[in-house]
């Protein structure tokens, strides 16, 4: 029987097949362009081999192509005849993801690796701040995935791909130093690994190094492809380090060229988010409004996300409509949240909602209506999900408003208890 690169065995009879679905799995587990033609080089050679097809749909799914992704996923089906019991259930668990039942997933991966636990295609959308836990909208989230990673170590061993995952979950929940150890660990073994390179980037940033993590990202970026997966996010990491260094014009040229989504291609959800956050950091760091990139991230928004239902969309979309002046759809948004939980499908609970207020609030320089929405909801932000460095986008807004209405006093105690690591909050007007 045929392996992949963790000893499982696969369904397939042709080692070519068996070599592309591997190239397939790493490029994906590093974040590097062609994971989907690779796995269709595998489905050309063995076009009844299912965990290929599955793979092409994660790779498509990845990237957005939605349509796509399910007609993959069908295709795996439509072949799948009578599987061992590791591909029966790993197929399961894809049709799960592709549906969008996302608590469902996460309950069948958990019950799946603790009978293969090396099966890393299963693991890996439970991993990372935009996976299947980082978006389920629990509290508790992050020390849910650390959990479930810290289960399953002693399964991988130095294995470079665990280790860099490993070290986003330790380094989200505060646990620095074992996080710098095992990404550098992990990027020594796979230095091209853009996962890694951007969880190294966050490394930095709750480390306060933002002037090594930009030279490392100038640097490791000279041979990343444009078209790949993490480029406009990685292209984000390094306009924030430009921006809280003070190189307002190098920040603004890597936004236009490589972030915004006119002008870059991205994942919609990475493309959006990273632009919105991008612009209102710099607003709040005391730069001019750009109206006319505003208004094409507002039409882009709602071409790609009509309507609620992803948190972390959810509350970038909402500033940009405020920001905009679209306050009906703002107020559309809002009704679609509430329709949500009415079903008992907004996980996120009361904190987008609250989001979406102090944003309006904000606009309308109604400072006391900011720190009412945001302060009741700011230990539970962990639940829009994104990281803690994206999510530091709800603490410089509180942090603005708290300057705008005189409450400095306020504004020196937050600062205080803000948690260690971080060295810069770029917000114009603040002393610390």
């Amino acid at each position: 029987m045929l392996c992949d690169r963790y000893g499982l065995t696969v369904s397939t009879a042709s080692p070519v097949a068996r070599d592309a679905y591997v190239a397939g799995v790493d490029l994906i587990l590093s974040g590097n362009l062609g994971p989907g033609q690779a796995f269709q080089r595998a489905i050309d050679a063995d076009g009844d081999f299912v965990l290929a097809h599955v793979g092409k749909a994660r790779a498509l799914q990845l990237r957005g192509e939605m349509p796509a992704a399910r007609q993959a996923i069908a295709a795996a089906n439509a072949v799948a005849g009578d599987l061992p019991e590791r591909e029966a259930s790993h197929l399961a668990y894809y049709n799960l993801v592709l549906a969008g039942q996302g608590d469902a997933a996460v309950a069948a991966a958990k019950a799946h690796l603790e009978t293969f636990p090396r099966d890393a295609m299963v693991l890996g959308p439970c991993t990372s701040v935009f996976g299947l836990i980082g978006f389920s909208g629990r509290a508790g989230r992050e020390r849910e995935q650390l959990a479930l990673l810290d289960r399953h170590a002693g399964h991988y061993g130095d294995d470079w791909w665990f280790n860099c995952q490993h070290a986003f979950a330790l380094d989200e929940t505060g646990e620095r130093d074992r996080a710098r150890a095992k990404i550098e660990r992990a990027m020594a073994a796979f230095p091209r690994n853009a996962h890694g390179a951007h969880i190294r980037a966050h490394v930095y940033y709750e480390d306060g190094e933002q002037a090594a993590s930009l030279a490392y990202l100038r640097d490791w970026m000279t041979a990343y492809p444009k078209a790949a997966q993490l480029h406009c996010h990685l292209s984000w990491h390094m306009a924030l380090c430009e921006l809280e260094a003070g190189h307002d014009a190098a920040a603004w040229r890597i936004f236009a060229e490589n972030v915004h989504p006119n002008a870059t291609w991205g994942p919609p959800l990475n493309s959006l988010t990273d632009s919105v956050a991008f612009l209102w950091r710099a607003e709040l760091a005391g730069m001019q409004r750009d109206p006319a990139a505003w208004r094409a991230l507002h039409d882009f928004a709602h071409q790609m996300f009509p309507g609620a239902g992803i948190a972390f969309c959810d509350t970038h979309i909402a500033l940009c409509d405020a920001v905009t002046g679209d306050l009906g759809g703002l107020e559309a948004r809002l009704a679609g949240m509430a329709a949500l939980e009415n079903q008992g499908r907004l996980p996120s609970g009361p904190v987008v909602p609250a989001l979406a207020r102090a944003f309006r609030a904000f606009m309308a320089s109604d400072w006391t209506g900011v720190i009412g929405a945001i302060e009741p909801v700011m230990d539970e932000h962990e639940r829009i999900g994104g990281s803690r460095a994206q999510r530091d986008l709800v603490e410089f807004t509180l942090l603005k408003a708290y300057l705008n209405a005189g409450r400095h006093g306020d504004a020196g105690r937050y600062l205080a208890r803000r948690r260690e690591g971080p060295s810069g909050v770029p917000v114009a007007g603040l002393s610390h």
